[in-house]
């Protein structure tokens, strides 16, 4: 079974040292401008203080009706709407201890490499990025035809979300576009304008 992507398709990506605003503030904006989604990938932080920002961050998007997932940590993930597993990461065994409700996505840079069994993928880099440098060299909007369920992912903004959604793309992905943002809610309603209905 396959969990459908939540409405808007657009995952917003944590990143706490790129963040201008605290982490709750900044979720507390993007899910008031129409954000549903917001993964917490927090790589860096020991397991226990990643769980304990899961905890701080859940009711935020419960009280907006957004899911919150989590990147790589099923520990976490069982206090969340799903997790996001890296590029090796093993789907059966994500979706065996979570459930089939779950949401469970997985990394791809390559779009051969396909969903493996997720209910998504984020390829990337779509376009160049300062988030994840030594990624690339860029795929183009053109590579999201090849991956069916693929979030874009990389370089993106509200000047090519358009672009990406006319080549393919399931949806949106962004970490340092809204992180880096002064006003993060203004640029989640530009995506989402710019993404249209």
């Amino acid at each position: 079974m396959s969990v459908g992507l939540p409405v808007p398709p657009l995952l917003v990506i944590t990143d706490r040292r790129q963040a201008i605003l605290p982490l709750p503030q900044l979720l507390d904006r993007v899910f008031a401008a129409g954000c549903r989604w917001v993964s917490v990938r927090e790589k860096d932080l020991a397991s226990g203080d990643r769980l304990d920002l899961v905890r701080e961050l859940r009711p935020i998007a419960r009280h907006h009706g957004a899911l919150l997932t989590v990147h790589g940590d099923l520990t976490a993930a069982v206090l969340c709407d799903g997790v996001h597993l890296g590029a090796g990461g093993d789907v059966a065994a994500a979706r065996a201890r979570l459930g089939p409700q779950a949401l469970i996505g997985i990394s791809r840079h390559h779009p051969e490499e396909g969903l493996g069994g997720a209910d998504y993928a984020t390829l990337s880099p779509i376009y160049e990025t300062s988030s994840k440098p030594g990624y690339g060299p860029a795929l183009g909007p053109q590579a999201l035809s090849r991956l069916p369920g693929a979030l874009a992912l990389g370089g993106i903004t509200p000047a090519n979300a358009l672009e990406v959604r006319v080549a393919g793309a399931a949806g949106l992905a962004v970490m340092g576009t809204v992180m880096r943002a002064a006003d993060p809610g203004a640029v989640v309603r530009d995506l989402l304008a710019a993404w249209g209905g």
